[in-house]
């Protein structure tokens, strides 16, 4: 390798270590801010000084690569061992194995029907469905499973849900 060449790779490295520094004293910047962050540097206006036109445009083009290259990988890595994302994989995985498709859904929401006896109480949890107020008529639609509120419209504490439509 030529000398040109080490000076080169040399400052490049030193872009490099500077995007590392960068984003372990702020991991929410982006691509774009890291890379703005760098490239308005010491380093990089010594490198644009000593780099021709075609060396820094291959640099900049690099640096990019390499800093989207960091960001994935260190994000991977981060999130992969998270407590929280290794609880919503194991929640998501469980829904999963026990509800496969939309008839396995209307079958646990009639056993849940029965056990109910066809009545549910606020502070309950509820899967998807219409639930209509016992004290006023007032229909609630529940996408996701959660917990049932007390009525907005005259905050009874009972409901009925209506059956699932095909």
């Amino acid at each position: 390798m030529s000398e040109r060449s080490s000076e080169l790779l040399a400052l490049y490295e030193a872009l490099i270590a500077q995007v590392k520094s960068e984003y372990l004293s702020d991991n929410s910047m982006t691509v774009k801010e890291l890379y703005k962050t760098v490239t308005t540097s010491k380093q990089f206006l010594v490198l644009k000084e000593q780099a021709k036109e075609n060396e820094l445009a291959l640099v900049e083009q690099f640096l990019k690569r390499d800093i989207a290259n960091y960001l994935q990988e260190k994000n991977a890595h981060d999130l992969g061992h998270s407590p929280t994302v290794i609880a919503v994989e194991n929640t998501l995985w469980h829904w999963l194995s026990e509800i496969t498709d939309r008839s396995q859904v209307e079958w646990h929401e009639v056993a849940q029907d029965f056990k109910h006896q066809g009545v549910y109480q606020s502070g309950e949890i509820v899967g998807q469905g219409i639930l209509v107020c016992t004290g006023c008529n007032h229909e609630m639609k529940i996408e996701f499973p959660g917990v049932i509120p007390d009525c907005p419209q005259c905050d009874s504490e009972e409901f009925i849900r209506e059956a699932l439509t095909p």
